[in-house]
């Protein structure tokens, strides 16, 4: 077979399909169509791996007990994350800062590095055995692309206490824990990241973050 043409009308739509790529935080609580998941995790599943070893472990939250419990993890978390700036100004811009979905979004999904997987043979990660946790984010960014390219939202939350998620999650125990993923139709879009029209951090120059040898 050979290899698809990618033009450049293409390319542009791809472009901006990352210009328009948010973290979101406000969700419709409207349900995913059936079979919409399972499109994205097939989706995820394509992303680059090193050795090929496919390290990614989806655990799909269903249960409105554990739903709860990690709202509620989160949010002490946040509270404490708050109160640790010394500043009164960055305390309160925090504190009006949105910065999860988990009791609104209609998706809940954890995501987790195998950091001993059988696929790969071991194949490239010898002296650098974090590649599977990068692995497992090239295949959240997948998701997140195609996610977007359908109109739905997705919020990564990280406030929170990874093994703590472990234990609520009853994984095994060489599963590390990558992400807590809220996905559902956002309330609105926006080309501009939130917490930069909230004024918390602007994107910065590209030339900042490029250096020459």
């Amino acid at each position: 077979m050979s290899p698809p043409r990618f033009d450049a009308a293409f390319a542009d739509q791809l472009e901006l399909l990352m210009r328009w790529r948010r973290d979101v935080r406000h969700f419709h609580t409207d349900p995913l169509p059936d079979g919409t998941m399972a499109e994205l995790l097939e989706i995820a599943a394509l992303a680059p791996s090193v050795g090929n070893a496919q390290p990614w472990r989806f655990v799909r939250i269903r249960s409105a007990g554990l739903r709860a419990q990690l709202a509620e993890h989160v949010d002490a978390r946040s509270a404490e994350a708050a109160a640790a700036y010394p500043e009164a100004e960055r305390r309160g811009r925090y504190a009006g800062l949105k910065l999860h979905g988990l009791c609104e979004a209609p998706e809940l999904l954890a995501v987790f590095c195998d950091e001993a997987p059988a696929a790969g043979h071991g194949l490239g990660r010898a002296t650098m055995p974090e590649t599977l946790r990068y692995s497992t984010v090239m295949a959240i960014h997948a998701l997140w692309l195609a996610a977007r390219a359908r109109d739905i939202g997705v919020g990564w939350v990280s406030i929170l206490n990874p093994q703590a998620v472990r234990r609520m999650l009853d994984v095994p125990e060489h599963w590390s824990f990558v992400a807590l993923l809220c996905i559902g139709y956002p309330v609105e879009a926006s080309d501009v990241p939130e917490l930069e029209r909230r004024g918390w951090q602007a994107r910065e120059p590209l030339a900042d973050r490029l250096i020459d040898r």
